[in-house]
């Protein structure tokens, strides 16, 4: 059952990289993130007042928010600073690259998941999940090739660094979610409702702090209805993740290459929609990665 919530999540995560790119297209990325991290955590907010009027009734549907000490607050705001690191290197990414290069790259995220798994969860690999999980970073560097042809030089192109950064930052927090959800015994709404609120904190802060630094920011920001859209297919993936990973069977480098089938979405759809270049020759790096997934799913 975990490996099919996984492939729920994966479905709302491409929809939601479609919404993301479209919410920062010329727009103020930094404000784009917060809109979206305040939609998750109005999403949120009636499940953590409703749990303290009437508990059993969330309790039955699974969307119980519990009480949990200040210790536990503590490694959730880890999280938090995790993943705002990842996002407002993500987000400013997606800005400036095309979201057909952004998105494979991103799919590397199973080769820094991979080794944490192996290396703290002493999860172990069979053959061919070996063989799946090189034939997706050797897409991801023929991706390298094509983007080239766009005019991305991956050398001296700063948001390719950026992108990189992201991605192991969260690939970090999925390491660090097994923990959380396993070890903790965190349900998915008390996780994902902290988790908004510390998120949107910080990113709050780095708003101000920018707007007020840079007064070339004033005005930049444009309402849009796929920022609320971002938040809300964000948050729907993440509960079936962590649903998934409160199986203990689940193995969280499975559940991450298994994610990376969002790209189909992404590169197919996604390059239409934005009509951008080089589809056809990215169906070939597409169609690797699709495989290392397929390999490491069914070995």
């Amino acid at each position: 059952m975990w490996m099919y919530l996984g492939l729920l999540a994966a479905l709302f995560l491409g929809l939601h990289n479609l919404c993301k790119k479209h919410a920062v297209q010329g727009n103020d990325a930094f404000s784009v993130l917060l809109g979206t991290l305040i939609t998750g955590f109005l999403l949120f907010l009636p499940l953590f007042l409703g749990s303290k009027y009437y508990p059993e009734e969330l309790q039955s549907i699974d969307l119980f928010v519990s009480d949990i000490s200040l210790k536990t607050h503590g490694f959730i705001i880890i999280k938090s600073m995790i993943m705002a690191s990842s996002w407002v290197l993500a987000y400013q990414a997606l800005k400036h690259l095309p979201i057909t290069i952004v998105t494979p790259i991103r799919s590397a995220g199973p080769f820094f998941t991979f080794i944490g798994a192996i290396l703290i969860y002493q999860e172990r690999p069979n053959f061919l999940q070996w063989i799946g999980f090189f034939l997706i970073i050797f897409s991801v560097f023929l991706y390298s090739k094509i983007g080239k042809k766009e005019g991305i030089n991956f050398k001296n192109n700063k948001w390719i660094y950026a992108i990189i950064g992201a991605t192991f930052l969260g690939a970090s927090s999925g390491l660090y979610d097994k923990f959380l959800i396993q070890s903790l015994a965190l349900n998915p709404p008390t996780l994902q409702f902290w988790f908004c609120t510390y998120t949107m904190l910080i990113i709050g802060v780095v708003v101000l702090i920018t707007r007020s630094t840079n007064p070339n920011l004033k005005g930049t920001f444009k309402w849009r209805w796929t920022i609320p859209m971002v938040g809300i297919l964000l948050q729907t993936a993440d509960y079936f993740y962590f649903k998934a990973l409160q199986d203990p069977d689940a193995l969280i480098m499975l559940l991450s290459a298994i994610k990376r089938s969002q790209i189909l979405i992404a590169v197919v759809v996604g390059g239409f929609i934005f009509k951008e270049q080089n589809k056809r020759k990215k169906l070939v790096p597409l169609a690797g990665i699709m495989l290392g997934v397929f390999l490491i799913l069914y070995s």
